[in-house]
């Protein structure tokens, strides 16, 4: 079925209602650009233990092979940025952690908008993806005209920034695409680049994922290496630093989504506290969270590991 430009504007619209930040439609097909850079950086070693990243390298770059018959790449961002922060004195999580584990909450936000097409189209075939599947998330969001990539290879959004999450609906309806793309706006900007403890950036545009602080406290399943003692910045899951950074993240504001609003005993829990979590503890304060995937032993190794090197600078949290 081929539809018009007004019912990509319905899509567009019904997706903000359920609550989305915004979305972007773009025709599926054959990601050129993206293919020998993805084929440059996996023969670099740049996804370290990330093995899975090798995996399915034609359906990462071509969403027809990941549905039949597929013609539109819905790309749709959610804001997490949150309006409170940890207690200062404590090890650090990344913001989109705070709250319930998103690849639940935007799941659930696409069914919705999934099952709006289909009481408005009728019976279509198409799945949604929330990082979970070999699908290049930043890629199509950049296509669907949604931001640019970053130096810091997160997507940016002008007035927006980047503390948002990215899914996509892959259909076999035919929606006009909405946007063209956007133009790079990084310009000589490099405080990603200068910010990063780690120095993952390791030229604009492309990360050494092994070298970053999200892939060492998350990712890694073997021990931190030493190379990185006093270079974590007091991290303990994921990293938020060159986001942080970023100008464009001057325009973030915080959510509205219920689901990601942090527990109250994350925020109030001090070094301390984090020092001497119990096993018990951690399944009540992350029941829900995205840190499960890090799991007790995962985190405690982190924190033993901050607790070993030398403490940043508590301006610097």
């Amino acid at each position: 079925m081929k539809l018009s430009t007004s019912d990509t504007d319905w899509l567009v619209y019904r997706a903000k209602e359920i609550g989305f930040l915004s979305c972007g439609v773009s025709s599926a097909g054959f990601l050129e650009e993206e293919a020998p850079r993805l084929e440059k950086w996996l023969k670099k070693g740049f996804n370290g233990q990330m093995g899975y990243m090798e995996n399915h390298f034609d359906k990462r770059l071509d969403p027809r092979l990941l549905v039949d018959g597929a013609k539109t790449v819905v790309s749709v961002l959610l804001n997490y940025f949150p309006d409170q922060r940890q207690n200062p004195d404590a090890p650090k999580i990344s913001k989109y952690a705070y709250g319930k584990d998103y690849h639940f909450v935007l799941k659930e936000k696409l069914r919705f908008l999934a099952e709006a097409i289909e009481e408005k189209y009728g019976t279509f075939s198409g799945r949604a993806f929330v990082d979970s599947a070999p699908v290049l998330d930043k890629a199509w969001a950049k296509r669907a005209g949604l931001g640019w990539m970053g130096k810091n290879t997160n997507l940016i959004t002008p007035q927006a920034g980047s503390f948002y999450f990215i899914g996509e609906l892959i259909i076999d309806l035919e929606f006009p695409p909405n946007n063209s793309e956007v133009n790079d706006f990084c310009g000589t900007c490099t405080r990603c680049i200068d910010a990063c403890p780690t120095e993952a950036i390791v030229e604009p545009y492309v990360v050494d994922g092994s070298r970053c602080i999200s892939y060492l406290t998350i990712e890694l399943k073997d021990a931190i290496p030493q190379q990185f003692s006093g270079r974590m910045d007091d991290w303990m899951f994921g990293c938020d630093v060159c986001q942080d950074v970023c100008p464009w993240n001057r325009f973030s504001t915080p959510h509205d989504h219920s689901e990601f609003q942090p527990n109250e005993e994350l925020l109030e829990m001090d070094y301390t506290d984090w020092e001497e979590l119990t096993e018990e503890t951690f399944r009540r304060v992350f029941k829900k969270s995205a840190v499960k995937r890090t799991k007790y032993s995962g985190l405690t190794r982190n924190i033993t590991f901050l607790k070993s090197q030398p403490k940043s600078d508590p301006d610097n949290r």
